[in-house]
Order: C-alpha cells, then sequence, then structure tokens
C-alpha cells in the first residue's frame, strides 16, 4: 500500500477528520486478551480503586493505537507512519454502564519534512481532558 495523500497537496495547518472512539469494558477485556495485559486497574473496578484510580481505566497503549487510526485513515496506509510517540498525561476512565468513554482524537499536519515526509500534532481528549500529550507522527505521504 501507498499513501493517498500526496504530499504537495498537504499544507501546514491541513486538518485530518477528526473521529470518536467508543471504549467499554467489553473492549478493555478483549485488548487485555490480544495484548497479554491483564493488569487488574484495567478490568477489575474494586482493584482500580484500591491504588487510588479513580474507575477502570484504558490500557494505555491502547488508546494510543486508537488515536494513530486517525493518521492511518486519512493516508489510507498504515505503513506510512514512520514514526509516532506520546507523553501519558491522563487515564481513559471507563465506566461500568451500557456507554463507556469516548476518546476523541483530532490532529492537523504541523510541519512539511523532507523525503515527503510530514510530522502530523494529535489532540486526544477523553471528557474534557487531555490525554495524550506531545502527541505527534512523522508520515510519508506519496
Amino acid at each position: 500500500m501507498t499513501a493517498k495523500i500526496a504530499y504537495d497537496e498537504v499544507e501546514v495547518g491541513t486538518e485530518l477528520p477528526a473521529q470518536t472512539f467508543p471504549v467499554t469494558r467489553a473492549t478493555l477485556v478483549r485488548y487485555a486478551g490480544a495484548s497479554g495485559d491483564f493488569n487488574p486497574i484495567h478490568w477489575n473496578e474494586k482493584f482500580a480503586k484500591e491504588v487510588g484510580l479513580p474507575d477502570v481505566i484504558a490500557h494505555g497503549m491502547f488508546t494510543m493505537a486508537e488515536a494513530i487510526r486517525v493518521v492511518t485513515d486519512w493516508t489510507g496506509d498504515p505503513g506510512a507512519v514512520v514514526e509516532y510517540g506520546v507523553r501519558f498525561t491522563k487515564p481513559v476512565v471507563v465506566p461500568n454502564d451500557d456507554h463507556g468513554a469516548l476518546i476523541e482524537v483530532s490532529a492537523k499536519v504541523a510541519a512539511k519534512l523532507d523525503d515527503n515526509t510530514v510530522r502530523v500534532d494529535l489532540t486526544a481528549m477523553s471528557a474534557g481532558q487531555k490525554v495524550l500529550g506531545m502527541s505527534r507522527a512523522v508520515v510519508r505521504l506519496a
């Protein structure tokens, strides 16, 4: 696959389509099974509260993976992501109800780099709080 977006057609400030990702307790259980991360803070409300958390929280790597989907959906090619990093600032708290939590992600092109690459800065929010800081990806465009 190659990126659908042409480097010459992108400007600094170009906004990527924002997306919202729902997270339920069932989502966390499935992710725990796939990742092998069965830390009880991700599924056991009693344990999470005993260690000082407000409730069960989403896995950091899950939150990070959901956020980059805005970029991979935009490029049309997950392999276009050359580099990606975040700082975890707040947890995504996932209540035990029919709705769970939402991760709201927006992104924009922050810089045009060499070799048909751009830096994309992402903003990931949940419950009105920024959950990822310094969230940046370098992406190779067509």
